[in-house]
């Protein structure tokens, strides 16, 4: 029988395998992962996301088509898996300063409805993901479908071939740990320190996502409701090459009073009530995520990290990717 082992279990990695079983259902499918689904660690970043669909690639190639599989599967989760934590859900986002490029689709917000600060803004229909539901989703997906998931951590790739001597291709999907994996090693990674929390919500419902930043490709301010009673994180900050782990408290303050300006519906920031706050750190990669294959002593290993913060509204797309290059090493 044909094996795959996917090592690290955020979102990148349970999505690949789920990728993997639809592709290869006969295939024996093990993620090994330090991390599971409810870790609380700021460098498994999955935990702490927003998280949501958001037009943020660029790129005109990979990362848009990765984007655009990824809201497609999100389309059909919300539709038939609502169980997921996939919701169909309206994003408005502002922004500072004009932007020149965005993609169709949108509609422009009033300029009597733009907070403090805006300058220009627009809404969209979009997905808001309920992390705490689907990541366990996820999870439970591939026990459902016969994929064992390990408790395990390696200090090296190739420590990897002599845990699973039987797998067929190793699919890295370690994140932020490629910095360090021994044979990996990737130098490009670096953290991008993001901050939230996460505070009841008001009686009335928030009936959309909000972003705003002063630009693009800036730190955003963000407003994720998670579902009519999960609660609502508040965010945040992308802080390069900071990997600390502890909340800041003082920016804790400036998030709730940047929040509450935004959205007026959640009242004044002294009367949020804090349920938790939590440090996320997305692992970026300098040039974009790494997808390609290379071999160790003639033993496959397929990378998929690097996704930043854009791993939840990639997923898909780049799970699809990483598994398509067993069929294209088999071509050589």
């Amino acid at each position: 029988m044909v094996f795959y082992l996917v090592i690290g279990a955020g979102v990148i990695g349970l999505t690949t395998a789920l990728e993997l079983r639809a592709q290869y259902p006969g295939a024996e499918i093990v993620i090994a992962g330090k991390y599971l689904p409810g870790d609380a660690a700021p460098d498994y970043a999955s935990n702490w996301g927003g998280a949501n669909w958001f037009p943020a690639s660029m790129d005109n190639g990979r990362q848009e088509k990765w984007d655009a599989i990824t809201y497609n599967k999100f389309k059909k989760l919300a539709s038939d898996r609502p169980e997921s934590g996939v919701h169909a859900m309206k994003i408005r986002f502002h922004y500072e300063r004009p932007i020149e490029e965005l993609v169709g689709g949108l509609t422009p917000v009033e300029e009597g409805d733009l907070p403090p600060g805006a300058v220009v803004g627009y809404e969209m229909a979009s997905f808001i993901l309920d992390v705490q539901r689907y990541l366990p989703w996820l999870q439970m997906e591939a026990y459902s479908l016969g994929i064992e998931i390990h408790r395990r951590g390696f200090n090296d790739i190739r420590d990897t071939f002599e845990s699973y001597p039987e797998a067929s291709a190793v699919f890295n999907c370690t994140g932020l740990g490629s910095l360090k994996l021994g044979g990996v090693e990737d130098d490009k990674m670096f953290a991008a320190r993001g901050q939230i929390m996460l505070v009841e919500g008001p009686k009335e419902p928030i009936p959309a996502m909000y972003f705003q930043a002063p630009h693009r490709d800036a730190d955003a301010t963000h407003i994720f409701p998670r579902g009519k009673n999960g609660g609502i994180i508040l965010g945040g900050c992308r802080q390069k090459n900071n990997w600390d782990g502890e909340i800041d408290l003082n920016f804790a303050e400036v998030i709730k009073k940047k929040c509450c300006t935004i959205a007026p519906q959640l009242a004044k920031p002294e009367g949020l009530k804090i349920l938790k706050h939590g440090v996320g750190l997305r692992p970026r990669r300098e040039g974009g995520a790494r997808i390609e294959s290379e071999y160790f002593d003639q033993k496959l290993v397929i990378h998929n990290y690097g996704a930043g913060g854009t791993g939840f509204q990639a997923s898909w797309g780049m799970a699809k990717e990483a598994v398509s290059f067993i069929r294209e090493t088999a071509r050589l």
